[in-house]
């Protein structure tokens, strides 16, 4: 026993004395080194050092994000992966290390005796005289107890090493994919309720518009009445009002549809008792997030760190590969105690043990290993192909929401002034029409130009806060704190 112990020992620590894998490099940026849009750096926020609640001005949407994050499914199945990829990770890590079995039993057993040579009639003695009467059966114990090591694989060139280190890859991309995804979430569920905030307000607008022209058509028809105009203005304010109707039946249909959205996001049903919302006009402030440089995404932006950890494992499986061409060596050994009486168990004179490696190399296997190093190989072509994939999507995003942050800004600031003109202009066709310097032709333009513009400047509105909200995320934001997990 105390030389098996040093022995094994001895022979773990040999074990990973080579290793096959390639070397783990971060493949070069495949996007530019800045993006075209301005860049502030200057008194501007850092999206990857802010929390969600931080960022939005809501109260109920921070609400419901703080539902979402809590109650979504595909979040908590994210999150069972994790355990799932650790557990996985624990198991193959554990192969590094020998298993050591100890085992004990006690039997007692009754044997029969017919038959055996050694106890027939006449051995030994004068065959003219009766052999003595044997025993019919013979009754022993036997009693073990004992450690042993079976079949552990010294791993000389890196094999189990290295897919220990692909199975903690897996892990870690597995905890980058469920960040990703809790900062996906966060976008889904802002992006649905400013779209939501949008569609309230289309009604609210859709209704006064429909109130105003229900009375504009009431004025015409009694003008009709009276003989004051024709038809033809009274049916022109008539088209006015099914067109406000019908953009508020589309509104409300919306509406249902998007808190429906809603509610799946946030796990079932939107929680009660949340703060009252704000409208799209009081959503924004004047904070500026810093958008940094590419190369700033690598560590802020979760499902690039996932890519690479990818891209680690499938090396890491590379190596394993190429150590399957060396011979495995594995390790068996056991010591322990024999006894017939189970209180001289532990006597020295029952003592054994026995030890011996076991090598093993496939001399013909129809070039089964030549294919798994060729699978790992292109497994690694394809994983650098998806994190360069990764990088340049998230640049994309980022530029995209960079250029939204500027332009939507210019289109809402274009469209509140337009808005004042057509009001102007609307303003002034009815007082024309009132005082019959023009015909309800032109109110009738007038009025849909306002309509529009005023729907326009909505829908423009909710456009610019989803990109605040989309660069945000795009940036690595939303954490509200980050976790450590432990891969011990």
């Amino acid at each position: 026993m105390k030389r098996l112990i040093p022995m094994v020992l001895l022979s773990t620590a040999l074990t990973g004395c080579a290793n096959f894998a390639p070397e783990h490099t971060r493949p070069e940026l495949a996007v530019s080194t800045a993006y075209e849009s301005e860049y502030r750096p200057d008194g501007s926020a850092v999206a990857s050092q802010l929390s969600y609640r931080d960022w939005f001005v809501d109260p109920r949407l921070e609400g419901l994000i703080a539902s979402a994050l809590e109650n979504n499914r595909d979040l908590l199945a994210a999150t069972a992966r994790i355990e799932q990829a650790r557990a996985r990770y624990r198991i193959q890590d554990s192969r590094r290390l020998p298993t050591v079995v100890a085992d004990a039993s006690g039997v007692r057993t009754r044997q029969s005796l017919a038959g055996n040579p050694t106890l027939g009639g006449g051995i030994g003695g004068d065959p003219s005289e009766p052999a003595p009467e044997a025993p019919a059966t013979i009754t022993f114990n036997r009693f073990d107890v004992g450690v042993g090591v079976s079949a552990f694989e010294l791993d000389f060139w890196g094999r189990v090493a290295n897919l220990s280190e692909a199975a903690r890859a897996e892990y870690l991309a597995t905890i980058a994919a469920q960040r990703a995804f809790y900062l996906s979430l966060i976008a889904d569920t802002a992006t649905t309720y400013f779209e939501i905030v949008e569609t309230e307000e289309q009604i609210a607008l859709a209704e006064a518009t429909a109130d105003s022209r229900r009375e504009g058509l009431r004025i015409e028809r009694l003008r009709l009445d009276n003989g004051v105009t024709s038809a033809l203005p009274y049916r022109q304010a008539e088209t006015l009002l099914t067109q406000a109707e019908q953009q508020l039946a589309s509104e409300r249909l919306a509406l249902a549809q998007l808190r429906n959205q809603l509610a799946v996001l946030v796990g079932g049903t939107v929680p009660e008792g949340l703060s009252q919302g704000l409208t799209l006009a009081a959503q924004g402030d004047e904070r500026r997030l810093a958008a940094g440089l590419p190369s700033d995404l690598l560590l802020a932006r979760p499902d690039i760190v996932a890519a690479e950890e990818q891209l680690r494992a499938a090396r890491a499986n590379i190596g394993a590969a190429r150590a399957a061409f060396f011979p495995t060596i594995s390790l068996t050994g056991s010591a322990g105690f024999t006894s017939d009486d189970l209180d001289g168990l532990f006597s020295s004179d029952g003592f054994g043990w026995s030890f011996g490696p076991t090598i093993s190399l496939p001399i013909f296997d129809w070039g089964a290993r030549e294919a798994d190093l060729d699978l790992a190989r292109a497994l690694e072509v394809e994983q650098v192909a998806n994190y360069d994939r990764t990088v340049q999507t998230a640049f994309r995003e980022v530029s995209d929401a960079l250029a939204g942050r500027r332009y939507l800004a210019e289109q809402v600031e274009t469209l509140e002034r337009a808005l004042d003109a057509q009001e102007q202009i609307a303003r002034i066709a009815r007082l024309r029409y009132r005082e019959g310097v023009a015909d309800y032709l032109e109110v009738l333009d007038a009025e849909r130009n306002l309509f529009s513009a005023q729907q326009q400047l909505l829908a423009t509105r909710r456009a610019w806060l989803q990109n605040r909200a989309t660069l945000f995320v795009a940036l690595g934001g939303g954490f509200e704190q980050p976790s450590g997990e432990s891969i011990d």
